[in-house]
């Protein structure tokens, strides 16, 4: 069994679940040493215990958690492609493409910055 099963099976809207299983599967195929894990009903993954990168979802998005340092280092390429966002998230609306270029960068930054982090968060 998938370990995020459970959580995609708790998401009513059939589109917006493939979306977030498209999502997940693109992550383990492009990290691999990344360990899934679901923490306070959001799936997430980590790297030697410590949070890479989460997800959460609502009726008209999925919410894109890198943490407050990735939000802030990430800000304007986020801006650019037209992501709503706040201080801890950006949101993938319904009718938006998955940024998969811009996923990729946010993991390997959150990989390099937190290579030496022995906590779960900064």
């Amino acid at each position: 069994m998938y370990e995020f099963d459970a959580f995609l099976n708790t998401i009513n809207d059939q589109k917006q679940k493939e979306k977030l299983n498209t999502l997940l599967h693109w992550i383990d195929e492009q990290f691999p040493n990344l360990s899934r894990v679901v923490k306070w009903n959001q799936p997430m993954y980590t790297d030697h215990g410590t949070f890479i990168l989460g997800f959460s979802v609502s009726k008209n998005h999925i919410s894109v958690t890198p943490e407050k340092a990735g939000m802030e280092h990430f800000h304007d390429k986020i801006a650019q492609k037209g992501f709503v966002q706040s201080m801890m998230l950006f949101q993938i609306q319904n009718n938006q493409d998955i940024p998969f270029d811009l996923l990729k960068e946010m993991i390997e930054y959150n990989l390099a910055e937190k290579a030496e982090t022995t906590s779960f968060w900064r």
